[in-house]
């Protein structure tokens, strides 16, 4: 058994929860903020066997799309200069970030 841990920007979150659920995946949706831009994110836990890890994994591929974002200079007004970005940038969002992970015991009470 395995435990997909999967962190996907909140546009995105919708749509693959419907489109696992299709699939007879069950998920638990957890919040989660992004470290660099600070924005809302969603993490999907989903459990499923060795065999159907891949078909999870194509799910979530198709459902994450990637887009380019302008980000506007973040004032350095808290003192902390090391994340400061003097001008606008494009940079890329989205996608999904997944991590796969063996699972010793499942317990459901």
């Amino acid at each position: 058994m395995k435990l997909i841990l999967a962190v996907v920007e909140d546009k995105d979150s919708s749509r693959l929860i419907d489109a696992l659920s299709k699939s007879d995946f069950k998920t638990t949706k957890l919040s989660s903020t992004g470290g660099f831009l600070k924005e809302g994110n969603t993490t999907l836990m989903i459990g499923c066997q060795d065999d159907y890890v891949d078909q999870a994994l194509e799910i979530i591929k198709k459902n994450s799309s990637q887009r380019e974002q302008m980000v506007a200079p973040i004032s350095p007004m808290g003192g902390n200069t090391d994340s400061y970005i003097p001008q606008p940038i494009n940079i890329e969002v989205g996608g999904a970030i997944v991590f796969v992970l063996p699972v010793d015991q499942f317990h459901q009470f």
